[in-house]
């Protein structure tokens, strides 16, 4: 392998080159009646079953061979290797990124102070999978002697949003094939609303808590533990029959006798990056078995080794994160909406919320220079068709250009629907995606003003057959995957989260009563 450069993107000589590459106009190559070979060209085959279809998007041949040069001179996918090979790819933290390996092996064995990574992320999955087995079977049960029916996930950031997205994402189809086993919900939000809203709608006699919390001292979780404990001890139950930990080995929760076990994680998984981790693999297994959970890792093992490919036109992953560049760094164009058209995936953009805006949100390069250049885009998004009667308008007719990212699946998950004017819900589902689509690229011409629509607005499309744990896990590393090469192209790390923590350290510092004047005055409107 060549040895591996880190530049700003300022320094490549395809960016600048890019530059000199003028948008194509979607009406004309959509609009003309070359459109329909288009829209069937500009497909890339991903994992579990998805395509990533990119025509909408305002790139031409011409514009598609640079950036094809740009990946190659960044060096995105050999950086991609380094990584899964065990490279210190943070640098802000001095840590190796290796989430990919807690689903797969794709390069070399990585070894840690003696310790196989590989093996270790397994041997963790084995060991989720015997407990949420001993629980489903009643071989674990309460202090009466009753089966566990509910389980309920005490975290914040990545240890619930990833989850509680993956959860849901699942929750249908598991109910359909066979496979719910536990009903899940989620305590994360330190405002104490949250845990009582949870916990007066569950039977906590029959609840296993998780509390996620790698260091053991996340302020905002461990505030949530006690409001458990004391709603536990409240209830005259043994804490010690209700509650797991997912931590690292060397955590204070990891020999805690109040945790009945405990499923370990390290500091080379980051939060938003956990979902197939124990973080996500313990609720998710207990939720819907296992067998469920191994499914959804298979998925993302899949897409990952797909992305590993140095060929733009059969990297899915790549070639998103090239689009998404030149939309940002080229084009101007400031923030990406998620649109799946999926109920399932309801809380899915706000976990792409994080991963994307908490990665690459960054002003300062690898090496802590500052860049003079646009990094992340603001992520934002809502399930269709619900969205189009909310934030559409100003997509559709806005004074800004938004690039679209539309998922959406051909079946449902439960296999019910109805029939009403001649069509399916499914089908009308479908019916506004490709509409939508359509009309953000070709816009309609008015003589009224107010009902003249510009078009030119770019979108991509990823669909498949129907939402499974496996088009999940591919769907989940793909846009994990995107982040990281679009990280490598700005020359940011994706991979610490320091803009995270100053607001916490002030957050203790009103806490302690020690705090400077400004700070104080603030704490008096609501202390």
């Amino acid at each position: 392998m060549a040895d591996i450069t880190w530049k700003n993107l300022n320094e490549l000589a395809s960016f600048k080159k890019l530059e000199n590459v003028s948008p194509v106009s979607l009406k004309k190559v959509l609009g003309s009646e070359n459109g329909p070979s288009r829209v069937s060209k500009f497909n890339i085959k991903m994992g579990g079953g998805l395509t990533y279809n990119y025509a909408a998007k305002a790139v031409s041949d011409e514009s598609l061979a640079v950036l094809a040069d740009l990946a190659k001179e960044a060096q995105l996918v050999e950086k991609y290797e380094e990584l899964y090979n065990g490279e210190i790819i943070n640098t802000g933290e001095k840590r190796l990124v290796l989430h990919q390996l807690t689903r797969g092996q794709l390069g070399k064995d990585v070894i840690v102070d003696g310790v196989n990574k590989r093996d270790f992320y397994i041997e963790q999955q084995k060991k989720i999978a015997d407990f949420a087995q001993k629980v489903h079977s009643g071989k674990i049960v309460n202090e009466k002697g009753e089966k566990y029916t509910t389980v309920c996930q005490i975290g914040i950031g990545g240890s619930d949003l990833g989850p509680r997205a993956m959860y849901l994402a699942l929750e249908n189809w598991a109910k359909a094939h066979n496979t719910f086993k536990m009903e899940a919900h989620f305590i994360s939000n330190v405002d104490p609303d949250d845990a009582v809203s949870v916990l007066n709608s569950i039977d906590v006699s029959k609840t296993i808590f998780i509390l996620v919390s790698k260091s053991g001292t996340t302020l905002e979780t461990l505030t949530n533990e006690s409001f458990v404990k004391d709603c536990l001890k409240n209830a005259g139950l043994e804490i010690g029959k209700h509650m797991i930990a997912v931590t690292s080995e060397t955590s204070p929760l990891a020999k805690n006798p109040d945790y009945m076990a405990a499923f370990f994680m390290d500091d080379f998984i980051g939060g938003r990056y956990s979902s197939t981790s124990a973080v996500g693999g313990a609720v998710l297994s207990l939720a819907f078995g296992p067998d469920v959970f191994a499914a959804f890792l298979n998925g993302a093992a899949e897409e990952d080794k797909i992305d590993s490919q140095a060929d733009i036109f059969k990297n899915p992953a790549l070639m998103d994160a090239l689009i998404g560049f030149y939309e940002r760094n080229v084009m101007g164009l400031p923030s990406t909406a998620i649109l799946p058209y999926s109920q399932a995936l309801s809380r899915f953009p706000a976990h792409l919320q994080q991963l994307d805006m908490e990665s690459n949100g960054k002003s300062v390069n690898r090496f802590g220079k500052a860049v003079d250049y646009v990094t992340g885009p603001v992520i934002f998004g809502e399930p269709g068709t619900n969205g189009q009667h909310s934030f559409y308008q100003l997509l559709h007719q806005g004074t800004n250009i938004i690039p679209l990212q539309f998922i959406a699946f051909k079946e449902n998950q439960t296999g019910k629907d109805v029939v009403i004017q001649d069509s399916t819900s499914q089908k009308k589902l479908c019916a506004n995606v490709t509409a939508q689509i359509v009309a953000f690229a070709l816009g309609k011409d008015d003589e009224n003003p107010n009902k003249f629509f510009a078009g030119e607005r770019p979108s991509s499309l990823i669909y498949g057959k129907s939402l499974t744990p496996e088009s999940l896990g591919a769907l989940l590393a793909h846009y994990e995957n995107k982040v990281m090469f679009q990280g490598f192209i700005w020359n940011v790390n994706s991979f610490d989260q320091e803009g995270v923590q100053l607001g916490k350290t002030l957050a203790k510092a009103v806490l302690s009563g020690k705090m400077e004047k400004t700070l104080q005055a603030y704490a008096d409107l609501l202390i």
